[in-house]
């Protein structure tokens, strides 16, 4: 049973309620969170407002040590929070070790240099512009990518000086408490980090409208992060969103077909398909769309569906019963539009756990709700086009604008074709993801940008003095 950690200190929360932590391989209880209230998120954010002018002028050389010491540990305890990663969301261990773990640890260490490195000051003619920490910062996280999506957040705010007040997803929050055990033990002052467990309609929107609270950032579903965006425009505060996606990957005639369908199948099944830019949507050439039907079908069947601390699992249960409830109402629901189910499905690959078998769909026509939805979980689906031009309508033809890809037999011609996309990642022909570039999207994917330099100027603010 956990607590909160509030100004430097593990605290009891001003509410007596819990929260099951469930394994959702197994559907048992592993442990209990605080379900924390409006009273903690004062606490937490006076503890915020009171160490912030101390850590604010902190010199940026000491806050960069803290946060590399802090990344050192992070890798030395990799193993044991990958572990706890498979545990309470069901990444398999192996996945929960790379990239749920060791990249966040690098994005950690990334924002360690830039603290000291990133410019703080220019002239322009008469004036000097300096960057400023913007303050105290209520982080509000995903549970996809427990730990990732908070050092998304947590270390370019700590890198600028800001102090944070984190609300980690109820449904896997324990890589939270352990990143919080890691700064209390590399002696980050009390009150720059603070952890409060809780609902997103209690402790978020309490977060979200607190008048000590100088920005928010939110990474989750696009209908919370209007929510989320609503309340904080009521004191005009800085919002940064990380939303959903619905990203395409188009497959021009004269690319390497097969490795593309590969790649493509790959990147749309990563975590379960739990990943806000996997590539959903597959569009290939109408000539071609039999033989990327029968590859993506003979790719899917590859994955094992099964426990995340069995070696040979490719994909782990999905985090909770909700979650495979609305996968499946979304593939029943594509079966009732007409799309054809051609691997995959409905029925449950094992007595206990939230399991949801790799999923493709073919005879997906544009505008149909699994080609316009974020499903979040193993489902693609494959859409045909005919020219150029049709493949680029029907990439930008929904509401989101996270990510995608683009193949080609030249490098030039898919660059060329990734600039039409409005979407804020294109990788061309599997270009690998690079946690040192911006990530964040278009349209209803967000505002703003997470990770890189970009990702630090968020929490900065711009201050002009003409001399």
């Amino acid at each position: 049973m956990r607590q909160l950690y509030i100004g430097g200190s593990w605290t009891a929360s001003a509410s007596d309620g819990f929260i099951d932590v469930v394994n959702p391989a197994t559907e048992e209880i592993v442990d209990r969170v605080p379900a924390g209230s409006p009273d903690d998120v004062e606490a937490a954010a006076g503890a915020a407002r009171k160490a912030f002018p101390g850590w604010s002028e902190t010199a940026a050389s000491e806050r960069g040590k803290l946060l590399a010491d802090a990344a050192e540990l992070l890798k030395q305890r990799s193993e044991e929070i990958a572990k706890t990663i498979a545990t309470d969301m069901g990444a398999p261990l192996g996945f929960a070790r790379k990239v749920q773990t060791l990249m966040p640890a690098g994005v950690l260490s990334s924002y360690a240099r830039l603290a000291e490195s990133h410019p703080r000051e220019s002239r322009v003619g008469n004036s000097m512009v300096v960057k400023e920490p913007v303050g105290v910062v209520a982080a509000i996280t995903p549970w996809n990518y427990p730990l990732h999506q908070i050092v998304c957040k947590v270390a370019p705010a700590l890198a600028a000086g800001c102090t944070v007040v984190l609300k980690p997803s109820e449904v896997a929050p324990l890589a939270a408490y352990a990143l919080a055990e890691i700064f209390a033990e590399v002696g980050l002052p009390a009150g720059v980090f603070n952890l409060v467990s809780g609902r997103g309609p209690v402790v978020g929107e309490a977060m979200a409208a607190h008048p000590e609270v100088d920005m928010v950032s939110f990474t989750g579903s696009t209908a919370a992060g209007r929510r989320v965006a609503s309340l904080a425009a009521e004191s005009v505060k800085r919002v940064a969103l990380e939303l959903g996606g619905k990203s395409a990957n188009i497959i021009l005639p004269d690319a390497d077909l097969a490795l593309a369908v590969k790649v493509g199948v790959a990147n749309c099944f990563v975590n379960a398909g739990q990943t806000c830019s996997a590539w959903t949507r597959m569009i290939v050439h109408r000539d071609q769309y039999d033989e990327a039907v029968r590859l993506a079908v003979a790719a899917a069947r590859g994955y094992t569906v099964g426990d995340p601390f069995d070696e040979s699992t490719r994909i782990g249960p999905l985090v909770s019963a909700v979650q495979r409830d609305r996968v499946v109402r979304y593939i029943n629901r594509g079966q009732e539009e007409g799309a054809r189910l051609v691997t995959g499905g409905t029925e449950r690959p094992h007595e206990r756990g939230y399991y949801v078998e790799p999923t493709v769909f073919a005879g997906v026509e544009p505008g149909m709700t699994i080609e316009q939805e974020e499903i979040f979980g193993p489902v693609l689906s494959l859409i045909p086009y005919t020219s150029e031009d049709n493949a680029v309508a029907i990439a930008n033809d929904t509401k989101y604008g996270l990510a995608g890809a683009v193949w080609a037999a030249s490098e030039d011609r898919a660059v060329a074709v990734a600039r039409r996309l409005r979407t804020g990642q294109v990788a061309i022909n599997g270009g690998r993801f690079n946690p040192l570039a911006p990530f964040g999207g278009y349209k209803q994917s967000g505002v703003g940008r997470e990770l890189g330099e970009q990702g630090l100027e968020e929490y900065l603010e711009t201050k002009a003095m003409q001399l």
